[in-house]
């Protein structure tokens, strides 16, 4: 089942995520899919596995970050 993890982008000057596809191997950790845009660098890369935690946006919507590789 792919949901969506947000992963931190690096080299931005502020606080940045980008929705990322991932798929649930257990119960906080998932698999990251897609393909990062030249422009961007990511905390992680797709096909790492991750560990996630539920987190509050400057929005106040809540999402699933990606905080350490699993």
């Amino acid at each position: 089942m792919s949901i969506w993890v947000y992963v931190a982008l690096l080299d931005e000057g502020t606080e940045c995520w980008r929705p990322v596809q991932a798929e649930h191997l257990a119960e906080n950790t998932y698999r990251l899919s897609g393909r990062i845009p030249d422009e961007e660098v990511w905390a992680f890369q797709p096909g790492d596995e991750v560990l996630c935690r539920e987190h509050v946006f400057a929005d106040g919507k809540r999402g699933l970050v990606a905080y350490a590789r699993a």
